[in-house]
């Protein structure tokens, strides 16, 4: 029942996640929302962040960041990345992770997405055939309504852990 909401893959962090192996893997896009997957709700662009998107285009990664805020939030961000972005995006229409990957031009064969949200990210990428990492929220401060989902996220992760027998 809950199945198209599991994701492929969790992490704890964004920062853990074992970049260079999915590269050797074969992956070559990688497609990142931003806010409490990156930085905190909000945050510009950190330290770690750069580094985390130098390291991935020093490796050969085309990366794009796929985000439902609007252009000032986003552009903001990518000012201090660098890479493609998209904006009010409508996660988890499958347009935009569509149109993501076209321009860093891979498929869904050689394209991870990687996010904080089952009901957006996640969802948006397993409709489109994306390979996805859910990620722990970096800071419980969100949004009104993203705090109501995580209610319901609970619900979905407790079956998944239950099916993955963890």
């Amino acid at each position: 029942m809950f199945d198209r909401f599991f994701p492929d893959a969790c992490a704890d962090s964004t920062y853990e996640i074992d970049f260079d192996q999915l590269y050797r893997d074969g992956y070559r896009g990688i497609i990142f929302d931003i806010d409490n997957t990156l930085v905190p709700h909000g945050a510009p662009a950190d330290a770690r962040a750069r580094a985390l998107f130098a390291h991935l285009k020093e490796l050969g990664y085309d990366c794009c960041l796929l985000s439902n805020n609007q252009f000032e939030r986003v552009s903001s961000f990518n000012n201090e990345v660098q890479v493609q972005f998209i904006e009010n995006a409508h996660k988890p229409s499958r347009t935009s992770y569509l149109l993501a990957m076209e321009r860093m031009h891979t498929d869904t064969t050689n394209t991870i997405f990687v996010g904080d949200q089952l009901f957006t990210d996640v969802w948006g990428a397993k409709r489109t055939g994306i390979r996805n990492i859910l990620v722990k929220p970096i800071h419980p401060k969100e949004e009104i309504q993203i705090v109501l989902k995580r209610y319901l996220e609970r619900i979905v992760l407790f079956f998944y852990r239950r099916k993955a027998g963890k």
